[in-house]
């Protein structure tokens, strides 16, 4: 009587989950990182930055106030992104949940 193998359990697919949340993270986090950027080269270079209006910031004999102070202004976009990234986890987490739990009930 020959036996017949017990199927192998494939692993957990943890870096798909993992990249995922990764993502959501950046996602999240995308316009405060515009503002951390903007700010730190702002500084950096001894220009003005603020959210009233673009102020000249010669880096190199170029003008980038425009884009600093796009860059800042995006940082708002952090009013929507962070809640949507802490909902956005939550269902990651849920989602996680139910895979582990449904894989734990397999035979």
């Amino acid at each position: 009587m020959s036996s017949t193998p017990a199927p192998s359990r494939r692993r957990f697919p943890w870096p798909i989950y993992l990249v995922v949340l990764a993502g959501i993270v950046l996602l999240a986090a995308l316009p405060v990182l515009s503002v951390t950027l903007a700010g730190m080269v702002a500084s950096a270079n001894g220009c003005r930055l603020d959210e009233g209006s673009a102020h000249p910031c010669l880096i190199a004999g170029t003008d980038y106030g425009e884009t600093l102070y796009t860059l800042g202004v995006l940082g708002w976009l952090m009013l929507a992104s962070l809640p949507l990234g802490v909902v956005a986890i939550l269902a990651w987490a849920v989602v996680l949940g139910i895979h582990l739990f449904a894989r734990s009930r397999r035979p």
